[in-house]
């Protein structure tokens, strides 16, 4: 799956009419955490990020994210010019969806095939 998925983040982010860079400040606690409130800047980005994606599909546009690997998303900080202390969760894509899209198939399953009691 992740072979499959990678390159097509690269491909609907480079097709996406907008890209938004969704920053925030962050504090020194968030990528070494010494209490779960160090963790609030990363929290809340995350509920913004979730809320653009529900306002741009409400308004009916397609949505796309890819989260910056290694030094991606400090090199991108220092191109637009982001001050030092803010850091950059994801990329989104945002766009009209394309006319011909391909049918996903959705697997039903009951409950009793997804519940496991006492087993793995």
């Amino acid at each position: 799956m992740y072979a499959v998925a990678m390159p097509r983040q690269y491909t609907m982010l480079y097709n996406a009419s907008h890209i938004v860079l969704p920053f925030f400040k962050s504090n020194s606690g968030v990528m070494h955490p010494t209490s779960v409130s160090s963790l609030n800047p990363i929290a809340s980005i995350w509920c913004v990020i979730e809320n653009i994606f529900l306002a741009a599909t409400a308004e009916g546009l397609a949505c796309s994210m890819r989260i910056p690997v290694g030094d991606e998303g400090k090199n991108v900080s220092k191109a637009v010019g982001a001050p030092e202390d803010y850091m950059l969760p994801c990329y989104i894509g945002l766009g009209y969806p394309a006319d011909e899209q391909p049918a996903v198939e959705q697997i039903k399953y009951t409950a009793k095939q997804k519940i496991h009691l006492g087993k793995w």
